[in-house]
């Protein structure tokens, strides 16, 4: 083996381990946050496991939202002090737990000085500053909670932070054997690989609120709030292994057009996470 294969080796070791690092902290900082949220009579992850016996949530929260901050240098690598602004954003998420913001997000933001709404601007990279009053229920809970943490309480798919939406997978509807098996099947990935993956996930809601005319052309897309918008991942009989193999279905189908290691690469980890959903009893 080369010095070259050896540093090679030794980069993707470090970047396995990193992987399964991060699904692991992202998992402590969504517990301890619903946590908070089921304190405040709200509905945190599905797959959220109890904090430990004893442990103040206030402190559960300090410290996983710490841990998590730690292992994301390069995300707030621009700002001019990140310490500033774990400070800052921690000191938020005990005010917010001592004076209800978590039961009432929208009322304790409007409390909020303008440099603490620049604080929750900048730890959830959103662009424009922030208008509390134009904030749905969702977009103003979310800006109180890490960005790993974030919650979609309308089942819609979609996850709003402050005025900003995405979608993530697994969110926080998402069954816990479901998250099981997918934290067996990207375990060592970088974060890069895995996000290709995880917008696949999302596709059947993506494509179920797409429109097209008689010849198939796109002509619009259905938005959440939309009478005839669906989420089909929050529907009664959802199968996340039909899913599955629906991908790997498409991938045969394409085998031609794609090159053979992506083709086989891509097919392997869908027959990975397949076989993890069976392993937990997922549907």
């Amino acid at each position: 083996m080369s010095v070259t294969d050896i540093a090679a080796f030794g980069a993707s070791t470090l970047a396995s381990a990193a992987g399964a690092a991060s699904n692991q902290i992202e998992r402590q900082v969504q517990s301890a946050f619903s946590a908070v949220l089921e304190a405040a009579g709200r509905q945190g992850y599905a797959s959220a496991a109890p904090i430990a016996d004893g442990a103040p949530v206030a402190d559960a929260a300090q410290q996983a939202w710490d841990d998590w901050f730690g292992t994301r240098p390069e995300r707030y690598a621009s700002q001019a002090s990140p310490e500033k602004l774990q400070q800052g954003f921690g000191a938020i998420i005990g005010k917010a737990i001592n004076e209800e913001g978590y039961a009432d997000p929208k009322g304790f933001l409007a409390k909020l000085n303008r440099e603490e709404l620049a604080t929750l601007q900048s730890v959830h990279s959103l662009a424009d500053p922030i208008h509390v009053e134009s904030l749905t229920e969702e977009g103003a809970l979310n800006l109180l909670l890490p960005p790993p943490a974030q919650v979609d309480i309308d089942a819609d798919g979609i996850t709003h932070s402050g005025a900003g939406r995405g979608i993530r997978f697994p969110n926080s509807n998402t069954p816990p054997e479901v998250v099981d098996a997918w934290d067996s099947a990207t375990a060592g990935m970088s974060w890069g690989e895995r996000s290709q993956f995880e917008l696949k996930m999302m596709l059947p809601t993506l494509l179920a609120n797409i429109e097209v005319d008689a010849n198939g052309q796109f002509i619009g897309q259905r938005e959440p709030g939309d009478p005839d918008y669906r989420n089909p991942m929050a529907e009664l009989g959802y199968s996340y292994r039909d899913t599955v193999q629906s991908m790997i279905d498409a991938l045969d189908f394409q085998k031609e057009q794609m090159p053979r290691d992506q083709y086989e690469e891509q097919r392997a980890f869908w027959r990975r996470f397949g076989e993890e959903l069976e392993a937990t009893g997922a549907e």
